[in-house]
């Protein structure tokens, strides 16, 4: 009976609270009923040419309606850290209600005000707004031809469609231009038209994607391009060193049969000879492990996001993409431990929890220490990007108490299930000195020119991605990204086995930092490629939106340097077991 009770009860509180909550449940189930009321979100304020400097809408002097406010809280992280600023209009629109041309607020123009608008008009401010979820644009005022009188439209005809009971279409159309002068009145006004639409629901964002852009012949053209290299690059490697090896295998095994005082006549060179130096641990072993560890995670994290990208449609929900992104970060953490802890353990490592401190804060440490700086410059500008201080707390949580935990687990498994140094050859008490070698097989050369040909394999792919991010584009051929990542991914380990091989050829056993600063380079490349899309591709200004850029640009740039350093040092280290393997050594 006390059971049944206790249901009822529970039955009666949700009802009550769903009916509390009636217009967040419904804008969040996408339906309505007729007459219910729709709700109009302001977003932000801010120059066109710089997306990333937004401001709240109403910190520019704009008036509300009159209808009661209604909070809104962020969502998710991503939305959070987005600089989203959802700001209730107070407009009242109903489902399918009609509203002719109606004032709902005046705006007492004084100096100041006048002031603020002419600067936003000069700087071609522009606003966004969210009706169900659905973006609307609209730019807040114009100047005449000589640039002396300005004017600001205050007129707001929405013109909204629906199909069944959802809203599938929102139009603005700016009229109403009014001069600004000082001390007057300026009345804004709205309009609400509804529409039957044929669009379905789940094909309501299409009209934001833009096909012609994205699926540019250039696009098919740099795809097909970056996927003839890396047939060429493959072949062109598979043929010198399957050729090569092959002939070494032969003068080894000549070698073999030879007595001790041919051999010791013979001229011995080649990567056989490093054989007691090639396995030694790298120098800095804790670092590079740790980078390792880390590059190995980016990897992880691309793929599932690029994968869940593909399957889901996340462009159609705000932050909904850096929210899934920091999920899945949180949630690989454990393979960051596994590939970090192992190779430190193989290489003789002692201080493991030292390592793995510095695995799972690595790439935490450099995105919040650029977020610190850059959010300083938010909040002296006002801006919405400036990230709340809630937020900054629910991250350092997910890093304490979500990353830590499971790199922990991941560098234990590491160390006991491959921490062993199960090598092919013995390495030497004493290294052998390594002998002099012309100018371009020195690491510091082969390290500047490894990273040409991967960047160049993905570097019309960069121009849509930043153009996405940095610009007015929904990025949403993913299927294109993930081609792009497996041929960033096969032309990086064929140059760094190439490098390798070159190098363990001229006696030079330093192959590991080789091979992953060979390949990190292409991070490299493209931050001087961001430098010329900033200049030539953008019309960007300002101190918060210049910092903004080139600080995340470094980001990105270093994430993608160590993840693909991670690869080229994966593949080579598989290539170098393999030709030592088959080496009969004494």
């Amino acid at each position: 009976m006390g059971s049944f009770r206790w249901k009822v009860a529970a039955a009666a509180f949700l009802a009550i609270v769903g009916s509390s909550l009636r217009v967040v449940a419904d804008e969040h189930e996408h339906t309505y009923t007729d007459k219910e009321e729709v709700v109009l979100w302001m977003n932000t304020v801010g120059p066109y040419h710089n997306r990333q400097e937004t401001y709240k809408y109403f910190s520019l002097p704009f008036c509300a309606g009159s209808k009661k406010t209604i909070s809104h809280y962020h969502e998710t992280l991503g939305e959070a850290l987005q600089g989203v600023e959802l700001e209730f209009s107070g407009l009242d629109i109903k489902f399918k209600d009609e509203v002719m041309q109606t004032t709902y607020c005046e705006i007492d123009l004084d100096k100041a005000k006048r002031d603020a608008f002419v600067y936003a008009i000069k700087n071609h401010y522009w606003y966004q707004m969210y009706i169900d979820d659905l973006p609307i644009w609209g730019i807040v005022g114009e100047a005449d031809e000589n640039g002396e009188d300005h004017y600001l439209w205050t007129y707001k005809k929405l013109e909204i469609g629906f199909n069944g009971n959802r809203i599938v279409d929102v139009n603005l159309t700016s009229e109403g231009k009014v001069r600004l002068v000082p001390n007057t009145r300026i009345a804004m006004s709205y309009s609400v038209k509804w529409k039957k639409s044929d669009v379905k629901f789940e094909d309501r964002f299409d009209k934001y994607l833009d096909p012609s852009f994205f699926q540019h012949r250039i696009h098919w053209f740099s795809i097909f391009n970056s996927f003839m290299m890396v047939i060429f690059l493959v072949g062109l490697v598979s043929m010198i060193l399957m050729r090569t090896l092959r002939k070494d295998y032969a003068r080894y095994s000549k070698e073999e049969e030879m007595d001790d005082m041919d051999r010791d006549l013979g001229d011995e060179y080649g990567w056989k000879q490093v054989h007691g130096d090639v396995f030694r641990p790298s120098s800095h072993p804790l670092i590079f492990s740790s980078l390792i560890g880390s590059g190995c995670q980016i990897f992880s994290v691309s793929l599932i996001v690029i994968i869940v990208a593909m399957v889901e449609d996340l462009y159609t929900e705000r932050g909904s993409m850096l929210s899934t992104a920091i999920f899945v970060y949180a949630a690989t953490s454990p393979v960051n431990g596994y590939f970090g802890g192992s190779l430190y353990a193989k290489q003789g490592g002692r201080r493991w929890i030292k390592q793995m401190f510095i695995g799972a804060f690595l790439i935490p440490a450099m995105v919040c220490g650029t977020a610190f700086f850059i959010n300083f410059i938010a909040i002296y500008y006002h801006a919405s990007r400036a990230i709340p201080f809630g937020t900054m707390v629910a991250v350092c949580c997910i890093c304490f108490f979500v990353i830590l935990p499971l790199n922990l687990v991941g560098t234990i498994l590491g160390r006991n299930l491959s921490g062993q140094p199960n090598f092919p050859c013995r390495v030497n008490a004493v290294p052998r000195p390594i002998p002099e070698k012309k100018w371009f097989m020195e690491p510091a050369v082969i390290v500047c020119l490894g990273g040409i040909l991967p960047f160049g394999s993905i570097f019309i792919e960069m121009y849509f991605i930043f153009t996405s991010f940095w610009a007015y584009k929904i990025y949403y051929v993913y299927g294109f990204m993930m081609l792009v990542l497996v041929i960033l991914c096969i032309v990086t380990v064929c140059v760094t086995i190439v490098c390798t091989y070159f190098l363990l050829n001229a006696e030079d056993y330093r192959w590991q930092w080789t091979s992953f600063l060979s390949a990190a380079s292409t991070a490299v490349y493209v931050y001087m490629y961001s430098f010329y899309y900033y200049f030539f591709k953008t019309k960007m200004y300002g101190l918060f939106q210049t910092s903004f850029y080139f600080g995340y640009m470094a980001v990105f740039s270093t994430a993608l340097g160590i993840m693909c350093g991670a690869v080229g040092y994966m593949g080579t280290s598989a290539f170098v077991r393999k030709i030592y393997t088959n080496v009969k050594i004494d």
